[in-house]
This record gives C-alpha cells, sequence and structure tokens, in this order.
C-alpha cells in the first residue's frame, strides 16, 4: 500500500501548479535575510539568530569549562576536536554571549585558504583602474599625500586582521574546520598567534607619506579603522578557537601554542538542547524517540548533529507517514558511502 503523498510539494507527475508558496518556513538555519523581490510579502524580521538562541543553550561539561578558561587566562588559541556536531562551534558563539565581546568573527578554512586571506584583501587591480581613470581626468601632475593615503581604500581586513586590532576587550575570532586547510596554513600562523601583530606592506611603504604616518581602511565588520604605521598589533589577544574534525593532525608547534580540547559525542541532553534552540520545545519533546535512535546509531556510525535537526524539522514540519523511514534516509553514515 501506497503512504499518502499530501505533505509533497513536487510529485513527480508532469502537471504544473503553483504551490510552493504552501510550503512551511524553511528551517532556521536556512532562513536568509536577503532584500524580497517585487511583490513579495513583507514577513518582519526573518533572521531569528540562530548562533545565539544556540549559544544561550549550550551548557558546557566540567572539562569543557577549564579548558575554556585555561585559554582566556592564558591568552592562548583553543584547539578544538572532535566529531561533526558536537558542539565545536557552538563554544565560540557561547563565550562571545556570556562575556559580551560581540559578534563573532568567523572564518571558514578550505583547501585553498592562505594566511592572507585572515589577515587582509588588496584590491590592486581596482586601484590600478581608478588611477588610470583619474590620469585621464586629471591634467598631469605627481600622486602625493592623497593619492598615498587612498591606498588603504582598497584594503579590508579578514577576520583574523579584524580580530587582532587593538581594543580594551578581546574579539572572539573562529577559525572553523582548521583540519581542511592545505599543509602550510598551521605553520603560517604561528608567527601571528605568538607575536598578536602582522604588517600590511603596501601601507608600510608609503607610512612616510601619509599623515601620521596612518591610514584608514575597512575592518571585517564594514567598520572604517585606522592603521599607523602598517602594522596592526593587538592590545587585549583575541579569544581564537580553532575547531578540527580530526580528519588531520596538526604539527607539534602549533600543538604547544594552543589548549586543546576535545569533545566526546553529545548526550541526549544535549543533542534536545540544540534541537529546542533550533526548532523550539515543542518539536524537541516530540522528537525525543528520533534523538535515542540517533544515539544508538552514532555509537557504530558517523553522523553529524546537521542530520537530526534535518530530520527532526522535516518530520515536524511536514508530518509525512513513514515518519521513521524518512529519518533514516535523511540521518545516512557519513563515514561510508552508502
Amino acid at each position: 500500500m501506497s503512504e499518502p503523498t499530501e505533505w509533497l510539494i513536487y510529485r513527480g507527475i508532469g502537471e504544473p501548479h503553483d504551490e510552493v508558496p504552501q510550503l512551511p518556513p524553511p528551517p532556521p538555519w536556512r532562513d536568509f535575510g536577503g532584500g524580497r523581490g517585487p511583490g513579495a510579502p513583507d514577513g518582519g524580521d526573518r533572521r531569528l539568530g540562530i548562533p545565539g538562541r544556540v549559544a544561550e543553550e549550550h551548557r558546557p561539561g566540567a572539562e569543557e569549562l577549564e579548558m575554556i578558561n585555561a585559554a582566556l587566562y592564558l591568552r592562548r588559541p583553543l584547539l578544538v576536536t572532535g566529531d561533526p556536531g558536537a558542539g565545536k562551534s557552538t563554544l565560540a558563539h557561547s563565550v562571545a554571549r556570556e562575556l559580551e565581546l560581540g559578534k563573532v568573527l568567523r572564518w571558514p578554512v578550505v583547501s585553498r585558504t592562505t594566511l592572507l586571506d585572515g589577515l587582509y584583501h588588496y584590491d590592486a587591480i581596482a586601484r590600478l583602474q581608478d588611477v588610470q581613470i583619474a590620469s585621464h581626468a586629471a591634467a598631469g601632475g605627481t600622486p602625493g599625500a592623497d593619492a598615498a593615503q587612498s591606498v588603504g581604500s582598497y584594503i579590508r581586513l579578514g577576520p583574523l586582521g579584524t580580530a587582532l586590532l587593538p581594543s580594551d576587550r578581546p574579539r572572539v575570532l573562529l577559525i572553523d574546520e582548521l583540519d581542511k586547510s592545505d599543509i602550510d596554513l598551521p605553520n603560517d600562523l604561528l608567527n601571528v598567534l605568538e607575536e598578536g601583530e602582522f604588517a600590511i606592506p603596501e601601507l608600510e611603504r608609503i607610512a612616510d607619506r601619509l599623515p601620521d604616518g596612518e591610514a584608514d581602511v575597512l575592518d571585517h565588520d564594514g567598520n572604517k579603522v585606522r592603521i599607523k604605521g602598517g602594522r596592526v598589533q593587538c592590545r587585549a589577544f583575541p579569544f581564537v578557537v580553532l575547531t578540527s574534525n580530526g580528519e588531520r593532525d596538526f604539527p607539534a608547534p602549533l600543538m604547544r601554542r594552543c589548549i586543546h580540547l576535545e569533545l566526546g559525542r553529545p548526550d541526549h541532553k544535549r543533542l534536545a538542547s540544540f534541537v529546542k534552540a533550533h526548532l523550539g520545545e515543542e518539536a524537541a519533546r516530540a522528537s525525543d524517540d528520533l534523538i535515542a535512535h540517533f544515539l544508538e546509531r552514532s555509537r557504530t556510525e558517523l553522523l553529524a548533529t546537521d542530520q537530526l535537526l534535518n530530520a527532526i524539522y522535516l518530520t515536524h514540519a511536514a508530518s509525512p507517514a513513514g515518519r521513521d523511514r524518512l529519518a533514516d534516509l535523511l540521518i545516512q553514515r557519513l563515514d561510508r558511502p552508502r
């Protein structure tokens, strides 16, 4: 006997219909904040502050608390390892929220990421184009302080560079999935994290032509900040969280400069808090059986909390028949192809 298909929007029958507006609201983590198209209804505030809500529900264990505070006291980066969904990224948001350290600066790492990506970006091509346009518009002349000062207009700090700006209170920097980097990045990070400073050569070269040696650039948040002498040096060392899913080992020089925290698999209580933060208390209460089944499977399979959230959202929002079967289709093991 076939299962009811009332929840299906796409039915594969080749007949056009206009039922997309009947979809329930998207999962909060897939609700984007862009502008609306012409004629789109105004739904109010679309961003629900999911990192903040998850951080509010985060309840660290005793060892986690001690290692976080050790990193804060020692002004050392915190290297957090563990399986996907163990709460590694949530930790950074929880610290930022409780200590009122502002928005978390996030630097997602991929295989092509370099140290310079985290520090700053200089748009040399845009500057060259603007200089050429200006030279055609002007009747000659030599570039002076104004031209030199304009170099800062083409520089934007990255998340790491912004975290190292001098301030009385530290920023929180999340360097996410460092284990996905190429072999050089962990070593390249050593000096910057040890010294708490870096140079911007494009500004260093012209510092003597700048008023008081200062130039304005944009930080990662889009705010204008002033750089003196072409160097950025922190006052309060940022709270740096480096996360790793354990896909590779890191060099000993990096390990000895970090406080290392290994997170185990989340238990039923922590998973329930994740679900509550993302989907609300009703969804959490109605999903105890799916959470228990997820935990049982995770004893022998590599699973991610994102998969559980997807399954709970879909089975709760659409309420399809064959709930358990659909959940199993969405929660597929990650350590072996199906």
